[in-house]
């Protein structure tokens, strides 16, 4: 009987498998980083580095990122946009102009945690996500797409992608400019939906919704108007997933697709860093 419950755990090992349930961290002793999602309307990548409409394309060049000159500015950025006044042709009645969120990391040596947490704003627009009223999706960069250090996330938000304006192809997802796994230019990407659904996927050429073997859970919950969501990933998994690991800073951007939400109506982060037992704008720290 010994010999048997021996030779199951070695093949659970063998195979990679969880021997037993993560357990998230106390969050009681997590500090929290504090964020502004904006909402950015019709800004893509495109726009951002012409420099004929943007004066932040000059910044890039000299290698300054775009949450040095907006981390402070970003709700006022989204009142702007969410009016109509500037980048956005179809204002949207109800839509809220930004959500401050607060973030917070640990980790045990062989998974990182997140938690996001924010309170729910009014809405009232037209449903475009029927079965999903929230989702959040996270992307970590390795510091291997150009820019992606400067620009977070937007490196993979392009002017022809479906539900843009430009839009000649209503399939075109998001998708990063010469990227391929093979090449390490992609981003990572997790998500969490309010229907239930976990993704773990990457954008390399494309958006893929699948294949990460690092995202162990996504769970979600809103009490009263505050919504919290805590993602349990692996620090290494399979194809598309970044490997973490203690020391490590990657790229990190975060969005919520808010009030049933659907394409390029979602709130989005600046670029940050995420640090394990390392310095960063988020530092996970041993727990």
């Amino acid at each position: 009987m010994k010999r048997i419950a021996i030779t199951a755990w070695a093949a659970l090992l063998a195979a990679g498998l969880p021997t037993a349930q993560a357990a998230a961290p106390d969050w009681g002793k997590v500090p929290a980083a504090k964020f502004t999602l904006l909402y950015a309307g019709v800004s893509p990548i495109e726009w951002i580095t012409k420099g004929s409409e943007h004066g932040g394309a000059r910044a890039l060049k000299k290698g300054e990122t775009c949450a040095s000159c907006h981390h402070e500015e970003a709700a006022d950025m989204g009142k702007k946009i969410v009016s109509g006044q500037k980048n956005e042709p179809k204002p949207i009645k109800g839509k809220a102009p930004a959500i401050p969120v607060s973030v917070q990391a640990s980790h045990d040596g062989a998974n990182l945690y997140l938690r996001f947490s924010w309170k729910q704003p009014a809405g009232g627009a037209d449903k475009m996500d029927k079965d999903n009223a929230v989702k959040l999706a996270v992307m970590f960069e390795d510091n291997k797409v150009p820019r992606a250090n400067l620009s977070g996330c937007w490196e993979t938000c392009h002017s022809d992608a479906r539900t843009m304006p430009d839009a000649k192809d209503d399939k075109k997802t998001k998708y990063v400019a010469e990227g391929s796994l093979a090449s390490g230019k992609y981003y990572d990407l997790i998500q969490w939906t309010s229907k239930g659904g976990k993704f773990d996927g990457y954008v390399a050429d494309k958006r893929v919704l699948e294949g990460g073997k690092a995202l162990l859970d996504a769970k979600g919950e809103k009490k009263g108007d505050e919504w919290s969501v805590v993602f349990t990933r692996k620090l290494t998994g399979g194809e598309g997933d970044i490997a973490l690991a203690p020391g490590k800073v990657v790229n990190i951007g975060f969005a919520i697709h808010d009030d049933h939400a659907a394409g390029r109506f979602h709130h989005v982060s600046f670029g940050y860093t995420l640090g394990l037992d390392a310095k960063a704008d988020i530092s996970a720290a041993k727990q």
